[in-house]
């Protein structure tokens, strides 16, 4: 069972959403990424290599940005935006990843 955590800049993503959207993003990541982090799925994959994470969870239009130590059994929530079409929206601006 890997324990997780957000760093202060996901908390402050969290925060910039709806009260019943944070729940739902919230119990998602708990559901999704509480055992088998790593484990490749239709929502959950590896991300080609950048400055923000290595992995990416997608619920539903949200989207999760997420690194795992596995030594330790950790998941580190990095970055939570919002996808409108091709672009991700992080506390309502325009980011790149």
């Amino acid at each position: 069972m890997y324990e997780i955590e957000f760093s202060s800049e996901a908390l402050d993503d969290l925060e910039a959403f709806r009260k019943f959207e944070q729940q739902k993003i919230v119990a998602s990541i708990e559901a999704q990424l509480t055992y088998e982090p790593m484990m490749e799925t239709h929502n959950r994959f590896r991300m080609r290599p950048n400055d923000v994470a290595e992995w990416e969870l997608r619920i539903e239009r949200y989207r999760v940005f997420y690194n795992v130590e596995t030594t330790v059994q950790i998941v580190s929530i990095e970055v939570i935006g919002l996808k409108i079409g091709n672009q991700l929206y992080v506390r309502g601006k325009r980011r790149d990843l």
